[in-house]
């Protein structure tokens, strides 16, 4: 059976981190700045950890 290719939008969207969890960055940092507040984009500027439920499928895409 072939190998799986690592997904290359997974790649540059999500991080192991040493522990097994995988970081990711936040969603509604792009565009339509103006309506959110000052507080609400420092708070986007920090990154999340992807759900227990979603961490098998992306860590597949990430891994190949």
């Amino acid at each position: 059976m072939p190998k799986q290719k690592t997904s290359s939008s997974a790649k540059k969207r999500f991080k192991m981190t040493g522990a097994g969890l995988i970081k990711r960055a936040k969603a509604y940092k792009n565009h339509k700045l103006n309506g959110k507040t000052r507080k609400t984009k420092r708070n986007l500027r920090h990154g999340g950890y992807v759900s227990t439920q979603e961490s098998k499928t992306i860590a597949t895409l990430i891994q190949g």
